[in-house]
């Protein structure tokens, strides 16, 4: 388990299950900023989804936390039919009133730092086509365009990999 890290008053830690309702409410905060017609509902319940991301004993949910307050969070693990050095991000979002004050970078550094410290040398993840800010962060960390799965004619998503440091 990931143990907690202060960087000032932030803190990244494990997310615990009944923070499942904060965590949905940022997801969607942070989701609705790239959809210009406004969030679709496809009826998920994403409380209860986030709920099982924490529960699953083969997942990973980080959140940073800034004066008792979540403001990010992040859901990885190693899905089925993927090497086992292969991690994918399946979530990672910032409330967007704590776009800037680097939330991200640090808690993107703990996930860099939980896959070092699990054997993941590579990471994947998908992004929204319109979301052009995640884009643009996720190339500044060093996630660069999946050579094995280019985009699909119509996908509305990005493919993206990361090469993940060996930490030596």
């Amino acid at each position: 388990m990931i143990s907690d890290r202060v960087k000032g008053t932030r803190v990244i830690r494990t997310a615990l299950p009944a923070e499942a309702e904060t965590i949905a409410a940022l997801h969607h905060r942070a989701r609705a900023t790239y959809y210009p017609d406004g969030l679709p509902d496809d009826g998920t319940d994403w409380a209860a989804a986030w709920r099982g991301a924490v529960e699953r004993p083969d997942g990973h949910v980080l959140c940073a936390v800034e004066d008792g307050a979540i403001t990010g969070i992040a859901s990885f693990r190693t899905p089925e039919g993927c090497p086992a050095h292969t991690v994918r991000l399946f979530q990672f979002h910032v409330d967007p009133g704590h776009w800037g004050a680097g939330t991200g970078t640090a808690l993107h550094a703990a996930c860099v730092e939980e896959w070092q410290a699990d054997g993941k040398r590579t990471a994947v993840l998908d992004v929204h086509v319109d979301n052009r800010r995640a884009q643009a962060f996720y190339a500044r960390q060093g996630w660069l365009p999946d050579p094995e799965n280019p985009p699909a004619p119509g996908d509305h998503h990005l493919f993206l990999r990361y090469a993940v440091p060996s930490g030596e």
